[in-house]
């Protein structure tokens, strides 16, 4: 069922809303809905084809004090779609201690694939960032998602300087609900930099993959994930778990581009899902 007609109808559109929904059309998958209002755009690069490409951004780059994003996304029966960031998404100084904040509502149908693969969080000193993204699958339909957030501005000696960062997914396949991950850093609860907070590290990254389509290729990475050596205090550490329904892959880098280029190796088997890799430029 579409969302956009009824929602478009019965009331205007708040800032920061936004939606795009996925079809089978003519046996390619096709943008047939996109909408979204200031601060939030939504940039549909690919329309039509084997899978659609879409990239969220924002007007002036990132989100300022108070800025609020909400997307609803429906990716239809056997459609596929590739969603990510137009670059990492900043959260600004916020003097004001006024929060901005994300939410994103996915509904997979029957046969479908979801990858969602956004760059990291940035949040700058003295900012206060919040997001939940939920994902509704269909027992047949697949889910890759990426969650990643960095130090803030490193290269400015600005480091884990945010006044707070909380992150929250939650996944259900049919009425079940398979998945839950959640993260709250706060200086409410001590140095985040200390030894033992986040330490030496820069970046932290989680990427899962759940839903049958994805059940062999989870096995595959599990096994890989296992055979991998154990190094002493690396640069950038891996961990690797089975879930019901997939698995659950983490990593700690002292470098964004360190854990950005670990994501796309381990996602290398993207391109023959969505008949290309969108990542090849990014990191």
């Amino acid at each position: 069922m579409s969302l956009a007609p009824d929602l478009l109808r019965t009331r205007p559109l708040d800032a920061g809303e936004g939606g795009l929904e996925v079809d089978l059309v003519f046996g390619q998958s096709a943008a047939t809905s996109v909408w979204a209002v200031n601060p939030l755009k939504v940039l549909v690069a690919r329309p039509r084809g084997p899978s659609v490409w879409a990239y969220l951004s924002s007007f002036g780059g990132g989100l300022v004090a108070g800025d609020q994003t909400r997307m609803k996304l429906r990716v239809g029966q056997r459609s596929r779609c590739f969603l990510s960031t137009q670059s990492s998404t900043k959260v600004y100084r916020n003097p004001l201690d006024r929060p901005c904040s994300c939410e994103i509502q996915a509904q997979l149908e029957e046969n479908s694939l979801l990858v969602m693969v956004p760059d990291p969080v940035q949040a700058f000193a003295d900012s206060l960032y919040s997001q939940r993204q939920d994902f509704h699958l269909h027992p047949t339909a697949g889910l890759v998602l990426v969650d990643w957030f960095s130090a803030g501005r490193s290269a400015c000696g600005e480091r884990w300087e945010f006044t707070r960062y909380e992150s929250r997914n939650e996944v259900w396949i049919g009425d079940e609900r398979v998945f839950t991950d959640a993260l709250r850093l706060s200086d409410e609860d001590g140095l985040m930099p200390g030894d033992h907070r986040l330490g030496r590290y820069n970046c932290f990254a989680m990427v899962t993959l759940l839903g049958v389509p994805l059940a062999e290729t989870s096995a595959r990475l599990l096994k890989a994930a296992a055979a991998s050596p154990v190094v002493a205090r690396p640069s950038l550490l891996s961990g690797a778990s089975p879930l019901p329904h997939g698995s659950i892959f983490r990593f700690a880098g002292e470098r964004t581009e360190d854990v950005g280029r670990e994501i796309h190796q381990l996602l290398s088997f993207l391109p023959s899902l969505l008949d290309g890799d969108p990542l090849s430029r990014k990191w």
